[in-house]
C-alpha cells in the first residue's frame, strides 16, 4: 500500500525588495513551511509590486523619503529604522541602514525575478526555487550590503550568485525584456485590490496581508487547507 502524496499549497507572495517589511515577513514564512515540513509541501512565486514606481534613477535617501512620504519626524523615523533592525536580526537578517542609505527604482529588479521565476517547473519539487534566491540575493543587496539594485551591473551580480546566467541576466536588462509580464502582473494584483505588501496568497485565494507571526499563517494553513484534505 503506498502512503497517500502530501498536500500542495501554492503560495504567491506580491513583494517588492525596497519593503523592509517583505524580508520581515519572508523569514517568518520560512517557519511556517519548517513547522509543516513532511505535512505539506510548498510551492512559492513572488509577484512584483513597486512601492514607488516613480522613483528617479539617483533615489532618495531613506530617511528623506520615509519622512516626506508617511510625513513623520526624523526622529520618529530612526525609532521605525531601529525596530526594524531589531526584528529582522531576531531572525537572523542584517539591516544595514546607514547615512548612504537610498530606496531606489525596483522595475528592473522585478524584471529579473519575472524572469527567474519562469524559469522554474510548475511541479518543481523545491518549495523555493532560483526565484527565491534572487529575492533573497537582492534583499541582501539592498538592506545589509547597502548597494544601488536598480543599478544592472549590480543586478547581474546577484543573478549570478542565485545560480542565473549573468551573460542572460545582463542582456535582459540591456534589452528591456519582461518588462511588459512585470507590467500585466502589477495589473493584476492591483485589479485584486493588493494595495500593499507583502502580500501572501495561499492556495490561490486566501489572502494574509502583511508580515505575520508564523502562529497566524499556521491557524490559516491548519484550518483551511489541511482541514479540506482531510
Amino acid at each position: 500500500m503506498t502512503a497517500s502524496p502530501r498536500p500542495r499549497l501554492q503560495v504567491d507572495i506580491v513583494s517588492d525588495v525596497m519593503c523592509p517589511w517583505c524580508i520581515i515577513g519572508w523569514l517568518k514564512f520560512e517557519q511556517v513551511m519548517a513547522h509543516f515540513a513532511g505535512r505539506l509541501d510548498f510551492r512559492v512565486q513572488w509577484h512584483p509590486f513597486e512601492l514607488n514606481p516613480d522613483m528617479p534613477p539617483e533615489g532618495e535617501d531613506a530617511a528623506a523619503h520615509v519622512m516626506r512620504k508617511y510625513g513623520v519626524s526624523a526622529e520618529q523615523s530612526r525609532a521605525n529604522s531601529g525596530r526594524l533592525g531589531a526584528i529582522a536580526g531576531e531572525l537572523g537578517f542584517t539591516f544595514n541602514r546607514g547615512p548612504g542609505f537610498r530606496m531606489r527604482n525596483s522595475f528592473a529588479a522585478h524584471r529579473l525575478l519575472s524572469w527567474a521565476g519562469a524559469l522554474e517547473e510548475p511541479d518543481q519539487a523545491e518549495a523555493a526555487g532560483v526565484q527565491t534566491a534572487l529575492k533573497l540575493a537582492l534583499f541582501k543587496a539592498h538592506f545589509t550590503d547597502n548597494r544601488d539594485v536598480s543599478d544592472h551591473d549590480v543586478l547581474t551580480e546577484a543573478a549570478g550568485s542565485a545560480g542565473l546566467d549573468p551573460a542572460r541576466a545582463a542582456a535582459i536588462l540591456a534589452s528591456g525584456e519582461f518588462g511588459e509580464m512585470v507590467r500585466i502582473e502589477e495589473a493584476y494584483w492591483a485589479d485584486r485590490n493588493i494595495t500593499g505588501v507583502p502580500a501572501f496568497i495561499l492556495g490561490g485565494s486566501m489572502l494574509v496581508p502583511g508580515a505575520q507571526d508564523p502562529e497566524v499563517f499556521i491557524r490559516v494553513i491548519e484550518r483551511k487547507v489541511l482541514a479540506d484534505a482531510a
